[in-house]
């Protein structure tokens, strides 16, 4: 989403739209994401007095909802503030705040203050009973994390030289990468957490991978292997949702005489039956997955592209 912004802004600011109509974009978008997410923890009950508040999909609009007006409003140096004071901010919350009944510096699942502020705020509405991986105080980072997106958007989009795109990502890439791991000695790197050190090795492994699939497809000319990826990502959203909502309803849904779930039902006839427990679990995501991309493949050919 990070690396996305600069392309799709910077080509509409180009066009003379205006930051204000940029920013009412911003704010339907999340509101749709957001709305979406709640819509498939509702789903298909809707019982929304005991309804999940946070989840992949609010995350990502209220990261969204944070992280681009400082593209359309900030300069890249006021960027480079706004991340270190995230990731060094939320380092010392999650170290230095004392939690009630669990004093300072806890990073368990239910001590870290992240937790407190979800069940403070939240009530029970979470993933778990205590605590939730997309939860609000680690949503501060996840957006460090989109505007270093930002910053490789735009170093993509420079006018510099595709080898020279190429190598600047790879060294990126690689501090990233050490960095994230010398600051994980004393700040672990955890996802549900999303720690700071969390933030700066992902960003630095993710960079060291586009620096490969550039190179490949931007240097060496190698673009045909990627066209899964390419119809899945013009339908992404979408995707995720109706992929989301069918598992969920083949988990509730059930068959034969002793009602067992369709999914359970799928594993263990088509798949566990010969390929075994581990490798029918392993070829069950695969042909999920490729279910879902043949669905797609159709809507690509026909130009149907859902965007939010």
């Amino acid at each position: 989403m990070g690396v996305a912004i600069p392309f799709s802004f910077g080509n509409r600011l180009e066009r003379e739209d205006s930051k204000r109509t940029l920013l009412i974009h911003v704010v339907r978008r999340s509101a749709i994401l957001f709305g979406l997410g709640l819509f498939m923890a509702a789903y298909p009950r809707f019982d929304l007095a005991n309804l999940r508040i946070m989840g992949v999909l609010q995350r990502i609009g209220l990261v969204y909802l944070l992280a681009a007006p400082t593209y359309l409003y900030l300069g890249r140096r006021g960027r480079v503030w706004v991340v270190g004071a995230l990731l060094l901010g939320y380092w010392a919350l999650l170290t230095l705040v004392p939690v009630p009944g669990y004093g300072p510096g806890g990073l368990s699942p239910e001590g870290n203050l992240g937790a407190y502020l979800d069940r403070l705020i939240l009530g029970d509405r979470l993933w778990q009973d205590t605590w939730d991986p997309e939860g609000l105080l680690s949503t501060l980072p996840a957006v460090a994390t989109t505007l270093l997106g930002i910053f490789t958007g735009e170093w993509l989009r420079s006018t510099r030289t595709h080898e020279r795109k190429a190598a600047g990502l790879l060294v990126g890439g690689i501090v990233g990468i050490v960095l994230g791991l010398l600051w994980g000695l004393i700040f672990p790197i955890n996802k549900p957490l999303w720690t700071s050190s969390y933030v700066v090795f992902t960003a630095g492994a993710g960079l060291v991978l586009l620096a490969g699939f550039f190179w490949a497809m931007e240097i060496r000319g190698a673009k045909s292997w990627a066209k899964p990826f390419v119809v899945y990502g013009m339908n992404a959203i979408a995707v995720f949702v109706a992929s989301g909502l069918l598992a969920k309803q083949m988990g509730l849904t059930r068959v034969g005489s002793n009602e067992v779930p369709l999914k359970s039902w799928i594993y263990n006839e088509l798949f566990a039956a010969w390929a075994g427990p581990l490798n029918g679990s392993l070829f069950f995501a695969v042909t999920y997955v490729l279910f879902w991309l043949g669905l797609m493949w159709i809507l690509y050919m026909r130009r149907v592209f859902i965007k939010i």
